[in-house]
């Protein structure tokens, strides 16, 4: 006052001290992308599953590439977007990163650019492309798509909360239209012949002493007779399973495991250990089993008994049974069981979609869409809009629903 100084009206701060204010956020070394990720990560890691982690990482890795500077000696994506997954990781913090890595993990660390720069246009428009395309310039599955701007999106909160950028700009900019993959594909379902036709295919992959396939006959037997998702059936455990001489039997399924790779497990192991996926840790979910599925378990067990910590699958080791593992006994066993010219299709592409004929059998054999749910633990919105388009007899009855009230029409006419 002495001074004669103005005052701010809404703050009542003097004048010297807002335009000092103002100096120094000026003067402030504005955070850098890779510094930000890996804070961003490493406050998460602890309460996200090890998918959670790896899928976080690679939608951050998708954007790095839009958030280097360009120039001469840069190294290529393939390599940065490498470098940026292993130095995302809290455990590397203070590693020096593989041989192969060094360049590029330089090049992240020394010419990335500011978060601020995200406001810029031109910046967020090559974000976008990163979003939405894979490294040869192949427009990137939907799935792909949404789950990488989820991660963009939730870090971009971050950034807002902790005062680096004003807003979160990604909620300004129009979203790419993506068509739904969410509906289950019917070329992927095979009938009772055709799934029976794989089973025993199963078991002449690999020697016979080594039993590579034969070990795995039950495993994918849980998947179409019971809807198992195949993370489950690695996690189930005799303890769990209710096998009578006679009649149905039960699976308790209580544990997954997840492959997410050891540099996003706490364990260090490839597997995860997580409860049943969209329910609490300490829930289980009874599965009823009819006896062939019980049949085939006891064979199996009397085969090849338990694997280690009481598992029902394991590996030649009784490890746990590696994704790799399981996919490449169906690629062979698909080529002895389908005709040549189905071999190509999509017909049983993956383990998993017998866990969709499952399904499909199930609510073509008139379960109702809760128990259905139950069993297989989804929600009933989520059976009805992934398998509405699977169920026999919707269309013809819906067409004679049509003809009925057309010929009920004319009738009045």
């Amino acid at each position: 006052m002495r001074r004669g100084e103005a005052f701010h009206e809404e703050s009542g701060l003097p004048e010297s001290e807002i335009r000092a204010a103002a100096e120094a956020a000026e003067a402030k070394t504005p955070l850098r992308w890779f510094e930000f990720c890996r804070k961003y990560i490493a406050g998460r890691w602890r309460t996200s599953a090890a998918k959670s982690r790896e899928s976080m990482a690679d939608g951050l890795a998708a954007v790095a590439l839009a958030m280097v500077q360009r120039g001469e000696g840069v190294p290529e994506d393939t390599d940065l977007r490498l470098a940026f997954r292993w130095g995302i990781v809290p455990t590397n913090a203070r590693e020096e990163p593989p041989a192969e890595l060094r360049a590029a993990y330089e090049w992240l660390t020394t010419s990335d650019r500011p978060v601020l720069d995200l406001t810029d246009a031109e910046v967020f428009e090559d974000v976008q492309y990163r979003l939405g395309y894979r490294l040869d310039g192949v427009r990137a599955a939907g799935e792909t798509y949404k789950r990488r701007r989820r991660a963009l999106n939730t870090a971009l909160e971050y950034a807002v909360d902790r005062g680096e950028l004003r807003e979160n700009p990604l909620q300004r900019a129009s979203k790419r239209r993506v068509g739904s993959t969410d509906v289950v594909d019917r070329r992927v379902l095979v009938n009772a012949v055709q799934a029976r036709q794989l089973l025993t295919a199963v078991s002449y992959v690999g020697s016979w002493d080594r039993c590579r396939g034969r070990r795995l006959v039950a495993f994918y037997a849980v998947l179409y007779y019971a809807g198992l998702r195949p993370a489950e059936a690695a996690g189930l455990r005799v303890s769990d399973c209710h096998l009578p001489e006679t009649g149905w039997g039960v699976l308790t399924l209580r544990e997954t495991r997840p492959v997410s790779g050891k540099q996003w497990t706490d364990s260090g192991e490839r597997h995860d250990r997580r409860g049943l996926k969209a329910r609490e840790a300490s829930t289980d979910r009874p599965v009823p089993i009819p006896p062939v599925v019980v049949a085939i378990l006891q064979a199996h067990l009397k085969d090849f008994g338990t694997a280690k910590e009481g598992r029902v699958f394991g590996n030649e080791r009784g490890g746990v049974v590696g994704s790799s593992t399981y996919w490449r006994v169906w690629e062979e066993a698909r080529e002895y069981a389908l005709p040549s010219e189905r071999i190509d299709s999509p017909l049983a592409g993956r383990p998993y979609d017998l866990r969709h004929a499952c399904i499909t059998r199930w609510l073509n054999a008139g379960v109702p869409i809760a128990e259905v749910a139950r069993r297989v633990g989804n929600s009933p919105e989520v059976i009805h809009r992934r398998y509405h388009g699977c169920i026999d007899g919707h269309e013809e009855a819906a067409n004679a629903k049509i003809a009925k009230s057309l010929e009920e029409d004319g009738d009045a006419n």
